[in-house]
């Protein structure tokens, strides 16, 4: 009788430990199938014919639709790069360079993966719409508040993520580089 409560014992505990890996690795955790550069993850079997199952998981939890790899890679932040969830409350700086893309595009979703951006204003920021630093940088601030030069509007909202979709990138054809680098994302100040 002690060896079946044993055995009933570690069953209960393999399930909960499984499903508790999952859950987390599907949410926000980087565990098996994603890939975080800074405070950006992005799951780069998604465009794929054959996604691992965590990606496949993810995506039917998601209202993305993937892009194909050879069309472009999106990287979500769900906090900034000292690891602090985003507040619609604050205004943040994006500092730095993209990866070698053709064409770039910055949105700001809620938790159900809408835009959130007031009515009648722009969705999405272009690359093609930025001013730039010498070094080819580019500074873009996101906030529900007026801010100045390349900025990002957002409704006011408790929560928020960035979606950072890279078209026709190259580099991440096999996304087996360590060194990539995107842009860093800083709280400046917050209402």
């Amino acid at each position: 009788m002690k060896n079946l409560f044993d055995l009933l014992l570690a069953i209960l505990v393999a399930v909960g430990v499984g499903f508790g890996l999952s859950y987390y690795a599907l949410g926000r955790g980087v565990i098996v199938g994603a890939r975080q550069v800074g405070p950006w993850i992005t799951w780069p079997s998604a465009g794929t014919p054959t996604p691992d199952p965590y990606t496949r998981a993810y995506l039917a939890r998601t209202p993305e639709l993937a892009l194909n790899v050879a069309e472009g890679i999106a990287f979500v932040a769900h906090a900034d790069s000292a690891g602090e969830p985003f507040s619609g409350n604050c205004t943040y700086r994006l500092d730095g360079t993209t990866p070698q893309a053709a064409f770039w595009t910055l949105y700001a979703i809620n938790e159900d993966g809408a835009i959130i951006t007031p009515a009648g204003r722009a969705t999405h920021l272009l690359s093609t719409q930025l001013v730039r630093e010498e070094d080819n940088s580019a500074i873009v601030r996101v906030s529900s508040h007026l801010a100045p030069g390349n900025w990002l509007e957002i409704a006011p909202a408790d929560t928020f993520s960035l979606v950072l979709t890279l078209y026709d990138a190259a580099e991440f054809a096999g996304l087996g580089k360590t060194d990539t680098v995107m842009p860093a994302i800083t709280r400046e100040a917050c209402q």
